[in-house]
């Protein structure tokens, strides 16, 4: 199959974390350094989202959230993976997933403040689904 990348020992774990978030997420895009739904264009690299070529003014769990959905598109996403993507080793940490639904808030307001549409549905009881059905 081929190797992507390699770590020397002893290496650190949040070495080893990061090497192995950067190949999923290369994995996701499918190589691409763009990543683009409907009217919204995501530019991993320079931590950049567009919606009809307008900057979006993200936070960076916003922007991770937005990446994650758009890669994740037409898939229901549990609230726990979400949280678990957005916050990571920490999740243990975390009383309960309130934080979630105010990302998912905060995200779907400024995609719609400029001029995209409302990608995200709420499937009750069970998570989130970025698509345009």
């Amino acid at each position: 199959m081929g190797a992507d990348d390699y770590l020397i020992k002893p290496f650190h774990l949040q070495e080893l974390n990061a090497r192995l978030k950067s190949v999923i997420r290369r994995r996701m895009q499918q190589g691409q350094s763009m990543v683009t739904f409907e009217e919204i264009k995501v530019v991993p690299e320079t931590f950049e989202a567009y919606v009809h070529e307008q900057l979006l003014s993200l936070t960076k769990k916003e922007f991770d959230l937005l990446l994650y959905l758009i890669t994740n598109r037409n898939r229901v996403i549990p609230k726990e993976n979400i949280a678990e993507h957005l916050w990571g080793d920490y999740i243990d940490e975390v009383g309960s997933f309130d934080f979630v639904y105010t990302h998912i808030k905060n995200l779907r307001k400024k995609i719609v403040e400029n001029g995209g549409k409302d990608y995200l549905k709420t499937i009750y009881g069970v998570g989130y689904k970025f698509t345009n059905a």
